[in-house]
């Protein structure tokens, strides 16, 4: 006899589960730290900005009664990482779901301004953190057994535009290193790609369309994504739902 098939509510639940977000506390982040604590989540907010975590955690908690713990912390800055991860340890015991979710995308004018210092803090907090945060966080979901990492990308990474190239480079790293990871960490733990389009989240605002009415008009759905729509797909990735997923990249980006 079969087992018995798992309704969608239980393939979905993260009760019992510890999710860490970095860049939790606003825009795609913060949409994903209340879905996860809906959930049944406890989750620890992790951001630069620690009034914003905290706010953000109270809010999470005050909604669906979990525990939320603020953490601040860069992490471009690769001696920070450390301490995040004893800080949850610590707190909860385990993660189970790490989204490496903080990342930035600075503007600048001709390809020539962009300095060095720009460069390297956007393959900082981009590439190089969720890096080295996932081989201090994966090493020890494979101690414990389970565990699951999503790298936030973007659609740019597979379609760079000179107007962000050192981030799509930096994203297109990200999505290289899921591959990598997926097998180093294999098979109790895995390790996949969000890759989301075009949100209309803060940073949206400085984007610039010049005298284009329709900027989206090439992609299938012809519009940008509202924060909220992020949550399907993050959550199949945190749960159970894509209990055999890893190593892949999954769009979200309306057909971008």
């Amino acid at each position: 006899m079969s087992a018995q098939i798992p309704t969608a509510a239980e393939l979905f639940d993260l009760t019992g589960r510890v999710v860490l977000i970095t860049g939790g506390s606003r825009g795609l982040g913060r949409e994903m730290a209340f879905a996860a604590a809906r959930s049944g989540a406890d989750v620890i907010v992790a951001s630069r900005k620690y009034d914003a975590c905290v706010a953000t955690a109270e809010e999470i908690t005050a909604e669906t009664g979990r525990i939320a713990f603020p953490y601040q912390v860069h992490v471009g800055h690769w001696d920070e990482l450390d301490g995040l991860v004893d800080a949850c340890y610590d707190r909860f015991g385990r993660v189970d779901v790490l989204v490496n979710n903080a990342g930035m995308s600075p503007l600048y004018g001709s390809l020539t301004d962009v300095t060095e210092k720009l460069f390297d803090a956007v393959m900082n907090l981009n590439l190089k953190g969720p890096f080295r945060l996932s081989a201090l966080i994966g090493e020890r979901m494979v101690a414990a057994g389970s565990g699951t990492i999503i790298n936030v990308s973007t659609h740019g990474s597979l379609r760079p535009h000179p107007s962000f190239l050192p981030y799509a480079a930096s994203k297109a790293g990200l999505n290289a290193m899921t591959e990598g990871l997926a097998l180093a960490f294999g098979p109790t733990v895995r390790v996949n790609t969000l890759m989301p389009g075009p949100f209309l989240t803060d940073v949206s605002k400085a984007w610039n369309f010049g005298e284009s009415a329709t900027p989206f008009a090439h992609s299938a759905l012809q519009r940008a994504g509202d924060p909220s729509e992020i949550v399907g797909a993050a959550l199949f990735l945190m749960s159970d739902a894509s209990s055999f997923t890893t190593g892949s990249i999954l769009r979200a980006d309306g057909g971008a």
